[in-house]
């Protein structure tokens, strides 16, 4: 089983950080101070650092027809873990920058994957294979 991997981010405001990986992505709440907190994003750590002046990046790749945020980050989930994410977002009505979908059907690699991004405009992907497999396949 991979270890976790950690990754720190710059949020301009705490409170909305722990609304929004706490409460609406549930991700459990783990250390926290004044300026920081630790989230378990399923199983991996990150930590919403505050940054007041904290601005979103508008730099994007064209993948599969779509614009893709970069940097971005999120987890590789299971297939109906991702379908109930995907339908707990759009219950929620988040904005997705890329709404959910399949990418490169029909193709190595193929994918279940949803961009959004948090309230500090931190971009995010959810995304799920068929077969975990294909994760690396060429």
């Amino acid at each position: 089983m991979p270890r976790p991997f950690h990754l720190a981010f710059p949020v301009h405001d705490l409170a909305a950080a722990r609304a929004f990986y706490g409460e609406l992505l549930g991700c459990p709440e783990g250390r926290s101070s004044d300026h920081w907190i630790d989230f378990d994003l399923f199983g991996h750590q990150i930590v919403a650092h505050l940054d007041p002046a904290a601005k979103p990046v508008a730099t994007t790749n064209p993948v599969d027809s779509h614009d893709v945020p970069v940097p971005h980050f999120g987890v590789v989930l299971a297939m109906d873990d991702w379908h109930a994410l995907a339908a707990r977002l759009e219950a929620t009505g988040v904005a997705f920058g890329i709404a959910p979908h399949i990418r490169f059907q029909g193709q190595v690699g193929e994918q279940a994957t949803m961009f959004f991004r948090d309230p500090s405009g931190n971009a995010l992907e959810f995304k799920a294979f068929a077969d975990d497999a294909m994760v690396f396949a060429k």
